[in-house]
């Protein structure tokens, strides 16, 4: 078997909110969707880039000095990282005796990262194993579908996390290697989804609608996080919910709460967040209300992630 590389930014061990058990998450680098709100703005490039962590940095000077192209600056007694310069960044990495400069991902092959995964197999044995998710992992599919094949061979129960806009070639390449599917539908509306994410939604609903009249379809997640003010509202849950019950009414349906870590990110990438003041969390109430509006609107089998 070819030993293909990828380029992922994340393995994180010990997770429990990626599919049952005690799982090994493979963060993959690359995404089409530019959700306002992404909680992981790192992995939306497909492009490796230095990042700066002020925390870390003990201003020493040495990556100023070092700096060649103009990628490392003093700017009102602040270190400032320009990663558009053409900077020799391996070398300010190397200099750096803190860590305060590091690449925002790696190129693997997979082989190495299958070994990396395989480290945590004695977690695996009580319902858990590898999820994939990213970014967006079906954006480099043969690579993806390597690894879970790997896995598969060796008993280890695979699972993905997937915003399904990709073409559904890539989908197809990587489904016989999955035991579970969670997959977006963010925003049924698609003018509301392009304000949003700015791109369509109508390849995501496609594939959706692949998925959910497939062999798959009983080993499908259909997720919606709740973000205020853009996939939190009554009319986007019944429109989703809608859609998918009546593609097959024993769909899975998963709402997630908000999330508010994301907000410490953006100042790596040089992103601003979508929201000047962060939100809380939805309450209990809050939750179950948008539950009982997905039951309402023909979802079975809805689950709650608060």
């Amino acid at each position: 078997m070819e030993n293909l590389k990828g380029t992922i930014f994340d393995v994180r061990r010990f997770a429990t909110h990626d599919g049952g058990g005690i799982r090994t998450t493979v963060f993959f680098k690359g995404c089409q969707l530019l959700c306002a709100w992404c909680h992981n703005p790192e992995g939306i490039s497909t492009k490796r880039r230095a990042l700066y962590f002020d925390k870390k940095c003990i201003h020493c000077g040495s990556c100023v000095k070092n700096s060649k192209c103009g990628g490392m600056t003093f700017q009102d007694e602040k270190i400032v990282l320009d990663h558009t310069k053409s900077e020799d960044w391996d070398e300010l990495i190397q200099i750096c005796p803190t860590g305060a400069i590091a690449w925002d991902s790696r190129e693997i092959d997979v082989y190495k990262l299958f070994g990396e995964v395989m480290s945590d197999a004695p977690f695996f044995k009580y319902d858990g194993g590898v999820t994939l998710s990213g970014g967006e992992p079906l954006l480099q599919p043969d690579f993806a579908g390597q690894l879970l094949k790997l896995l598969q061979d060796r008993g280890i129960h695979t699972a993905i996390e997937t915003a399904l806009l990709v073409p559904i070639e890539n989908l197809k390449k990587v489904l016989p290697y999955l035991n579970h599917i969670f997959a977006d539908c963010k925003i049924f509306d698609e003018s509301e989804h392009i304000r949003a994410t700015k791109v369509s939604n109508k390849l995501i609903i496609q594939n959706l609608e692949y998925l959910l009249t497939s062999d798959k379809k009983r080993d499908v997640v259909i997720r919606t996080p709740m973000i205020p003010e853009y996939t939190a509202t009554e009319k986007n849950v019944a429109e989703i919910a809608k859609f998918i019950s009546g593609i097959f009414p024993e769909v899975n349906y998963e709402i997630l709460n908000y999330n508010p870590l994301a907000l410490a990110k953006y100042h790596l990438v040089g992103r601003e967040f979508c929201f000047k003041e962060n939100p809380k969390r939805f309450s209990k109430e809050q939750m179950n209300h948008f539950a009982e509006i997905a039951h309402s609107n023909g979802v079975r089998n809805v689950f709650i992630d608060e």
